[in-house]
């Protein structure tokens, strides 16, 4: 398996991980019969458990184009050193952009974001060469 491949899946790992800090929250905030039923009518999440969720929603977002274009690369025999750099980007930004979105720190949320779709941009370029 490609490294890129392999960061992929560790991307994926994160979009995984990133449900359980707000869920978690909001079960212990709001009871676990509210949040095991159907989930109507709930609160919009505030604070640091709103920042958690919107993490979450954010990377998966970000994590389709990331996969698609990963996994073209890889189709069409387009590995190499930019892809790698690209993946390595993506991943290491989204990382950060979770920790400091949680956090609440803006503008470091938005540079890791940006350096984020840099890394889907290199990837691209690599496809299209």
């Amino acid at each position: 398996m490609g490294s890129e491949l392999l960061l992929l899946a560790w991307s994926a790992a994160l979009c995984l991980v990133l449900v359980l800090p707000y869920a978690t929250a909001l079960t212990l905030k709001l009871g676990l019969p509210l949040m095991a039923g159907n989930r109507e009518g709930l609160p919009e999440p505030t604070g640091w458990i709103g920042r958690a969720k919107r993490a979450h929603m954010n990377m998966l977002e970000n994590l389709v184009p990331f996969a698609a274009l990963v996994l073209a690369a890889h189709g069409l025999g387009k590995l190499g050193a930019l892809t790698m750099l690209g993946a390595q980007l993506f991943f290491w930004s989204r990382l950060a952009h979770a920790i400091v979105y949680i956090a609440g720190i803006a503008y470091i949320r938005t540079l890791a974001f940006f350096i984020g779709y840099v890394g889907m941009a290199l990837i691209f370029i690599s496809i299209v060469r």
